[in-house]
């Protein structure tokens, strides 16, 4: 499925295991749908689940820390994604990641 991303791979699985575990850490549900979709030179990564309101979907204080043990699930999904929001459905919302296509966020980050 995601042959001819090679690259970005990693960066895909980081963020869908983010993403999963947020929505089974922070919901009575879980989650109930997880699309991965390649458009053009970008990944989109959604992970739905039931529970409609989004508002507590957001970027941890804790994340700051580096010492945290906890918190830093939707920091590492924006220091990968181009960007990431919430989308309300008609049975719940979804948390959706774009990321680039090309190489993955740590050669980015080297300069390689």
């Amino acid at each position: 499925m995601l042959a001819g991303v090679v690259p970005c791979v990693d960066d895909v699985v980081l963020v869908v295991s983010e993403l999963v575990g947020n929505a089974v850490r922070h919901t009575t549900a879980g989650p109930d749908w997880l699309t991965i979709e390649i458009d053009g030179d970008q990944v989109i990564v959604a992970v739905h689940d039931p529970e409609p309101d989004g508002s507590d979907v957001h970027l941890s204080e804790e994340a700051a820390d580096p010492l945290a043990e906890s918190g830093r699930g939707l920091w590492l999904v924006q220091t990968l994604a181009r960007r990431w929001y919430v989308e309300t459905t008609a049975v719940g919302k979804a948390v959706v990641a774009v990321l680039p296509r090309g190489e993955a966020a740590v050669s980015r980050a080297a300069g390689s």
